[in-house]
Parts: structure tokens; sequence; C-alpha cells
């Protein structure tokens, strides 16, 4: 893991310091909401449906234990005793006062933690594969160039301003774990026919009202210039974006409306900024500089191959357990392991402090201090022993992490909603509760097989609704809470393909239809599929016309509704 210099801990803390003078001032009156709105936006702070709500930046996913302990501490002593894990690896905490606010940012200056740039118009935070550096696909890890990224884009004083929030997603990788097709900057490192290491750059994706797939840039940019390829898609974007209309302010409407004219624009700038910027090479990266931040990113003391071993374990609880939430590795006798966040009683990424601190425990015991959060919303352990397997199941069991239903439909992904978001339309724990209620057997949960579950609470999509093999969207009606149903969307990974945005069914249902709906939809998978057939391959196949007429069907307080 990278670890801060001492500039870097001077710099959030001095950050932290800065946030409580503004903070004081606004208490005391000197500085207006409309005054303080960005600055506290700028440190990841909102104001959300009952309370202020603090984003906590976990870059590329990267989370050490004593990093954890203290998220743990911030829930128990300044908020209600838990936090939320999101889609693009961070963390969010909802009830911590705004009298408080400095003092979390203080604490989390402790840990070299900080919400920078998890609001506003600005460059977030810089996500990737939470396999990253471990997977046996890997053609190249990312981490490092993440990091120099994540240190290039905070604070960069030409971009603090956007037209509107600009998200950046990087893999190193053959399969696409990171969804780069959905993000503003898609970034997949690979090595050409001479072995030498670069980027191909994709441009323009997102969600929201208008879900588009990013469109490739360059397919190739070597990675000394990657800074200065993306300071030109930036640039560009800056420039050209629409400030008019919050609606169509994101990157995706300006590639999508100008195609090949923006790609030639971004190209021209990449150009200029090499021949005609004073100071336009400073941001070419030195070897040295590269490796630098790569000595950060290495294994831990003590880990090297070691012989497989074979377990001889025949507890059908554990040899679930073992072929979905354990993963292979690029070391031998090592396996990276998943701590499911996605159980009975408890939202979708949710985690108590008990948990947090648990979860650190699994750390140092197991995997030498290090977890990853993962897209899914869940935490992952990279440096397990395989020879310690057993043990470590037998504790995750006790910590209530060992649900063996990673990449199965109660594994969903799901935004807080309406329950605590100001801009959420409707409530999406309740509805991720009642379906995991109905699926609860795990029997059933296995036969069906793998499925990708997204639930938003609103068009905003931070459910990822869009990419889901189902996707669930809180809509409003008349003030009233309904759920509008796609079928068919793709995140890019292997399992589900190319990137794509499901299709809607039909008309929105009501709130307590949507478990008969989704049950409808399993039904008639199960009733149709080839031998061995997933899920998103019946749906290919047949369309999405069956499976339409099925939730139809169970219409109840919506049957004589009109879309």
């Amino acid at each position: 893991m990278y670890q801060y210099t001492a500039f870097d801990r001077h710099f959030v803390h001095r950050r932290a310091a800065q946030f409580r003078d503004q903070l004081e001032r606004h208490l005391a009156g000197q500085l207006s909401e409309d005054e303080f709105r960005p600055l506290r936006l700028q440190n990841g702070w909102y104001v959300q449906r009952h309370a202020p709500m603090l984003r906590i930046a976990i870059p590329y996913g990267e989370l050490a234990s004593r990093q954890l302990r203290q998220l743990a501490h911030i829930a128990r002593t300044l908020d209600r005793g838990y936090g939320h894990f999101t889609t693009r690896q961070n963390l969010q905490f909802n009830w911590i006062p705004l009298a408080r606010a400095a003092d979390a940012m203080d604490l989390l200056a402790e840990v070299d933690m900080h919400g920078i740039q998890t609001s506003g118009n600005c460059i977030r935070n810089i996500t990737s594969d939470a396999l990253a550096g471990i997977a046996p696909d890997e053609v190249v890890d990312p981490r490092p160039y993440c990091e120099i990224l994540r240190q290039w884009s905070t604070l960069h004083p030409e971009f603090a301003f956007l037209p509107r929030k600009f998200k950046i997603a990087v893999t190193g990788a053959r399969e696409d774990r990171a969804a780069i097709g959905w993000h503003d900057i898609g970034l997949q490192l690979v090595k050409d026919e001479a072995g030498d290491v670069g980027f191909a750059v994709y441009a323009g994706g997102g969600m929201g009202r208008t879900p588009v797939i990013a469109t490739r840039m360059s397919a190739f940019v070597p990675w000394q210039h990657i800074l200065l390829f993306i300071e030109a898609i930036v640039r560009v974007y800056n420039r050209y974006g629409r400030r008019d209309n919050l609606y169509k302010a994101r990157l995706k409407i300006l590639v999508k409306a100008e195609g090949a004219k923006f790609v030639e624009a971004v190209q021209a700038e990449y150009r200029a900024i090499l021949e005609r910027d004073e100071g336009g090479g400073a941001h070419v990266i030195p070897q040295a500089e590269l490796d630098r931040v790569a000595a950060f990113f290495v294994a831990p003391p003590g880990v090297a191959p070691r012989a497989e071993s074979v377990d001889a374990i025949a507890s059908t609880a554990y040899r679930r357990w073992l072929e979905r939430n354990v993963h292979a590795h690029r070391l031998a006798g090592y396996r990276a392991v998943t701590l499911s966040l996605k159980r009975a009683g408890q939202a979708p990424g949710d985690a108590t402090a008990a948990q947090m601190d648990a979860a650190a425990a699994l750390a140092d015991r197991y995997s030498h201090g290090e977890l990853r959060v993962t897209h899914d919303q869940n935490l992952l352990l990279p440096w397990v022993r395989q020879d310690e397997l057993h043990a470590l199941w037998d504790e995750a069991r006790a910590a209530s992490f060992a649900t063996p239903n990673i990449g199965l439909l109660t594994d969903m992904i799901a935004c807080p909603g309406g329950d605590f978001c100001a801009l959420a339309n409707a409530r999406s724990i309740p509805v991720a509760a009642a379906i995991t209620e109905r699926f609860a057997d795990l029997d059933e949960l296995w036969d069906i097989g793998d499925i990708d579950l997204h639930m938003s609470g609103c068009i905003n999509s931070c459910g990822h609704h869009h990419s889901g093999h189902i996707g669930i969207l809180g809509v409003d009606k008349d003030g009233a809470e309904w759920y509008q149903i796609t079928l068919g969307g793709s995140d890019g990974s292997t399992l589900s393909g190319a990137a794509a945005p499901g299709k809607v069914i039909g008309p929105s249902f009501a709130a307590e239809e949507v478990p008969d709906v989704i049950e409808a939809l399993v039904d008639t998978y199960r009733e149709r599929r080839a031998a061995s057939e997933r899920f998103i391959d019946t749906v290919k196949r047949l369309g999405v016309d069956p499976f339409k007429a099925s939730a139809n069907a169970v219409r109840r307080a919506t049957a004589a509704v009109p879309a």
C-alpha cells in the first residue's frame, strides 16, 4: 500500500485545520450557507435528508486495518454506529452533526484519510479493480498509476470547477472488473507488440438520465504521457461542456453530441500541450517517479509463492464459501477472500463499528493488515494463505462476513435511497430487505446462479441500476414511490459481456410488487434456460419480451396504472 510522506501528512492536516476555520466561521454566522456550501462540498460534506453526510475517499479501494479501525471509532463516537461502503470505493457516514464535522476531519487526517474531492464538480476518487496487484489475469498492476493520478488530480487548479462531477476508473487486467466503460474516463493498461506499457483510453461514459458507454479516444497512450492525455480530455470538457443545464453538463453529453469532433479536439489539445504549453512536458511521468511510487505496491514482507495445499474439509457450507467468496491469486498458495457485507437485517454495503473492528482484526490476522473495498460494496482480504482458509472461514462466520452469496442475487448493489438521500425519489433499503428475505434459501440461490441485481433510489444512478442484469430504479409519481425494472445491463465483466445499459420492461411497479416481479423474472429464467446457461445469457438469447410478460402477470396495485 502507498504510505503517506511527511508532505502528504502535512497537507491533509492543514486541510483539516482549514476546514475547521471555515466551519467555525460558518457556525458563527460569518460565512453564509451559499458561501460555505462549496467549501464543505470540496471536503466531502453534503446536507442530506436528515443530517449532514460525509463521504470519505478510499483511493482505488485500498484500506489499512488501522484506517478501518479509525472509521469504526468515528462511527461509534460521532455517528450512529455504522457506515456505508459505496460502489466507487468510498465510505459514507450519514449522521455526524455539522458542529462535529471538523472533529471527524481531524480523526481522518490522523490515519492519512480525508474527504477531499469526494463531492463537487471536480475529479473524484480514482477507482480500480479490487484484485489489482493480485489477479492472475493482470497485465500491469494499475495501483502505481492510480496513485500518481490521485496526487496529480487533487486540488488541480484548472479542474476544481468543472461543468459537472468527473469520475476516472483504471484497470490493468484482461477482465474489466472496474466498469471502465461507465466512467467519464476509463483507462485500460495494455502492452504493445514490443512489450511497452501504455493505456487504451475511453471517455464519455456515464449513467444518470442518459446512460452512455464510453468512446475510445486512443488505443495506446504511452504510460509516460497519460497525465497529458487526461489533461487534454478534461481541458476540452472544461472549455466546451455545458454549464447552462445540470442534466446535460456531464462529459458523456458532450462526447455523444460531438462524436469524432471531440476525439479530434482532444488529440489537438494533447499535441498542443506537448508542443506549445509553457512547461507542458513537466507532466510527462519520469521513470524515477513511477519507480518511487511502485515501490510501495509490492507483496507484504514474507509473502512469496507457497506449495498449493489440498483442503479435505467436506462441509457443504465451507465448500460453498470456497466457491463463492474465495478467488484465485497470482501467487501460488495464496487466495483473495471476499467478506460479504450482504446479509439479512442490514442494508447492502453497511457495516457497523463492531463489524469494521472485526474486519480489521481479520485483516491483521490473515491479510497483513490490508483490505480492499470492492465495486460491489463488499470488503476483500488480498493476502490470505490457502492453508489458513478454514480458520478464516470460522472467524468470518462468527463476524457475519461468510455468507456464500458473492455474485448471487442477494449480493446486490444498492444506494441508501430515500431513507437518507435528499435527491432520492424512492427508498432502496426496504426493497433490498424484501428481496433478501424472499431469496433467503441458499439452495435456491445456488440453483439460480449468477445475477447482478443493481438498485438506485433515483435517476442519478448511484446504485448503478443501468449495468445490472436486473436493474431497479426508484421513481416518483405524484408523491408515491414506484420502481422501474430494466433487464440485460452489463458492467463490462467477462460474465456480463461488453458494457451496455439494460432495457426497461414496461411501466413501473409499486414497492410491494417488486419482490414478486423479481421472483417472476427468475422463474422465467429457470423455466427457459438452456443447460448451464446463466441468467444474462438467457436474457440475451430470448430478449426481454418473455420476462416482461411474466413481470406484468404479477401486477396487482399497478394493473390498471398507465405508463
